[in-house]
């Protein structure tokens, strides 16, 4: 499907409304694979966006294109996250936060899921990349926690975020999950640590 250049996206600003419009749709998106039904309509997206469907589509040229550009997008903003909670937070506080916004993350794939195996299926998003960002956050949280003996020194960043992985798919409930991530950064404080 080709979608013209409108008269408006000419003018010199266009390219900032462009990028605000495509940063619109991606909170949009958001939003609504986190709240709504799965599949998420397009139009319902690009409504909560303010703006038309083409400009959507001009964007993501396909709802796996917008699935993906959303996971990746919300993947990034986690695994950023580990420096800024330990500016604010002790490590262990840090990384309790740090896995409240995990689950909130792993939430944002509920409205995609569909669209998500189709992405995975391609092979542009993989669990391998998936793991690497959010190993280097993990380690960036455990590296904190020893410097101050608050975290344990023989914990490993891939046990850590498997461990995570593991119990977001057994947890029968949202809160089932969160009690056992609590459990889960308890067994990473170090024996003398509160």
């Amino acid at each position: 499907m080709v979608i013209p250049v409108s008269d408006t996206e000419r003018r010199p600003g266009a390219r900032k409304d462009a990028r605000r419009n495509r940063e619109r749709i991606i909170e949009a998106a958001t939003r609504a694979f986190t709240t709504g039904p799965d599949p998420v309509k397009i139009e319902t997206i690009a409504h909560e966006a303010g703006v038309g469907v083409g400009t959507l589509y001009r964007n993501f040229p396909s709802r796996e294109a917008l699935v993906e550009e959303v996971y990746r997008s919300e993947l990034t903003r986690l695994s950023a996250l580990a420096p800024t909670l330990l500016a604010d937070h002790s490590p262990p506080e840090a990384l309790r936060e740090w896995m409240r916004r995990y689950q909130e993350f792993v939430a944002t794939k509920h409205g995609m899921a569909e669209a998500l195996r189709a992405v995975i299926a391609s092979g542009a998003i993989t669990s391998g990349n998936t793991r690497e960002h959010l190993n280097g956050a993990i380690a960036t949280l455990l590296e904190a926690g020893r410097a101050d003996g608050t975290l344990r020194t023989d914990i490993h960043p891939p046990d850590v975020s498997a461990s995570m992985a593991g119990i977001m798919l057994a947890a029968a409930d949202v809160d089932q999950a969160s009690r056992m991530l609590q459990l889960l950064v308890d067994g990473l404080l170090a024996r003398d640590s509160p």
